[in-house]
């Protein structure tokens, strides 16, 4: 079972984000929000552009998502770091992920 707590979450407001500098807005999200009635892998990293996790750790993941998805039935894979979501979301665009997991 997941706590019950609030996350402060960057939520897109403008769908194709590719040209704007912050095409997001905050919004409050709870734990059933995104994970109630789903089975979801919450993966978590030491920080955004470090060697290790930017070699290895989430292209790992990236790598086996569909696979993950499919063979353990998984509905979401979500990342956390200690990083604002400003500087995930470079990381990630650094990385060749699309935007479109963004709660």
């Amino acid at each position: 079972k997941v706590p019950d707590v609030v996350f402060k979450t960057r939520t897109r407001i403008i769908a194709d984000s590719k040209e704007e500098k912050n095409p997001f807005d905050w919004k409050d999200l709870t734990t059933d929000d995104l994970f109630k009635d789903k089975r979801v892998v919450l993966f978590a990293l030491p920080g955004a552009f470090t060697p290790t996790c930017s070699s290895t750790h989430l292209p790992g993941y990236e790598a086996k998502c569909e696979e993950i998805k499919k063979e353990g039935k998984i509905d979401e894979i979500y990342c956390l770091s200690v990083n604002d979501a400003f500087v995930m979301r470079a990381w990630g665009l650094k990385q060749g992920l699309t935007e479109d997991k963004a709660p």
